[in-house]
């Protein structure tokens, strides 16, 4: 049977069966005469027709034994609701010219679901085809068809359209590395909430991400990886570093080899100390102080507040901090927070404190935005960010503790946030 493209996108198939001997033409005068009126004027069929919403109606019908069985498509460029209410009004035809008739539905088709799935077989034997004329090798071509998939993967992200995997919006935390050749090589192993810098001049959409997201460094071991370590340290808001081994660089990396340097990450904080590195977004655009000069920057802020404070506080016996008493819940909190050190999860508490679900702090948004009936507190392993507060305001979640806090530009009045420091 054949149909207008151009005006079809549902295709209604009917099944139609009379006490005697009907024509085509019976038919279709049947369904416009019996129909006329029935659905008001927005749905009458004649107008529908002429309008070119209602296609050519088709009946394919044959007689035996002194019945006639056949089927009708009616071709329709309505929206679903109106194709399904034009469907079930044929099923109120009970007669052809001077026979009984029954109407049944037997489907509608959504032409486009029909014709994209004729595309993807066309397409795979056209691919068979090109693959049987084809003088690649078979493990050239592997590699060949590998790629390309990593291609379709690989998204152009924020205004300076930097290589990306696919999950950086839907990402709580990102992977931040060096170029595309590193993008290509983690969605070979499935991991695409990384997004590449693509030089040293490290561009404000890294920037912004930082700000927002649990993001970790993951550059190549030599020269080049240190280089941009220290540019991204100095104007970004980093979280974790991981570094490949030495010498090597993240696109040529295994999947083992990539697993086990994420898993070895340390926090920026720390990676900076211990490589003396300075730590903070640059002033008007100005270059980042060199380690010297910031260790000794460092020391001079100490030395000035211990200096403050000694002038506040009365000579002779120093005074003792006095130490910091804890509620019951501050204080389970706590426990918590340190089993979970160093672990990046998450675990969800319900009101008498008892664990109902631990997941990773990848996972933490999603699995409170599925559900979270019962959970009174979540503690992580990880930044808390306006995104997870958000979320336990609108869970009615009474308390959310972490490591520290991340950029907020509105904190909730009627959720508890504690991080690390507020529990030491």
């Amino acid at each position: 049977m054949d149909i207008d493209p151009s005006t079809t996108k549902y295709l209604i198939q009917a099944k139609l069966s009379t006490d005697g001997i009907v024509e085509k033409p019976d038919i279709v005068g049947a369904i416009f005469g019996q129909t006329e009126g029935l659905l008001g004027d927005e749905l009458d069929l004649r107008d529908l027709q002429k309008s070119g919403r209602i296609g050519r109606i088709e009946v394919e019908v044959g007689s035996s034994k002194g019945k006639s069985e056949g089927t009708v498509y009616v071709p329709s460029s309505l929206d679903q609701v109106e194709t399904a209410i034009l469907a079930s009004s044929l099923e109120t035809i009970d007669r052809v010219g001077p026979c009984k008739a029954r109407i049944s539905i037997e489907k509608i088709e959504d032409v486009r679901v029909s014709k994209r799935n004729k595309i993807v077989e066309r397409a795979k034997q056209l691919l068979i085809e090109l693959l049987k004329t084809s003088k690649t090798s078979g493990g050239d071509l592997t590699d060949a068809v590998r790629q390309s998939f990593q291609m379709e993967e690989v998204v152009h992200y924020g205004r300076e359209r930097l290589p990306a995997g696919p999950n950086i919006d839907d990402s709580d935390a990102i992977i931040v590395v060096e170029g595309r050749s590193d993008v290509l090589n983690m969605l070979k192993y499935g991991i695409k909430n990384v997004i590449a810098v693509e030089g040293t001049n490290i561009p404000q959409t890294i920037i912004d991400l930082a700000r927002e997201k649990v993001v970790t460094a993951f550059v190549d071991g030599d020269r080049g990886g240190e280089l941009i370590l220290r540019e991204l340290l100095q104007v970004a808001e980093l979280d974790f570093i991981a570094r490949a081994p030495a010498g090597q660089e993240v696109e040529e990396l295994t999947q083992k080899q990539m697993v086990k340097c994420l898993r070895n990450k340390v926090p920026a904080d720390q990676f900076a100390e211990m490589f003396n590195i300075a730590q903070g977004q640059p002033k008007n655009g100005e270059k980042g102080a060199r380690p010297e000069e910031a260790r000794q920057d460092r020391v001079r802020r100490e030395d000035d507040r211990d200096r403050h404070r000694e002038q506040r506080e009365p000579r002779g016996r120093p005074e003792e901090k006095p130490s910091k008493r804890l509620t019951p819940d501050q204080a389970r909190y706590k426990d918590v927070l340190d089993e979970l050190n160093n672990t990046s999860k998450a675990k969800l508490l319900n009101a008498g404190g008892s664990v109902i679900k631990e997941v990773h702090v990848s996972k933490l948004a999603d699995t409170l935005k599925e559900g979270a009936e019962g959970v009174t507190g979540v503690v992580l392993d990880g930044i808390i960010t306006q995104r997870i507060l958000d979320l336990a305001v609108e869970k009615n979640i009474s308390a959310v503790v972490g490591v520290k806090l991340g950029n907020i530009a509105k904190l909730p009045t009627n959720v508890d946030v504690l991080t690390k420091e507020d529990l030491s």
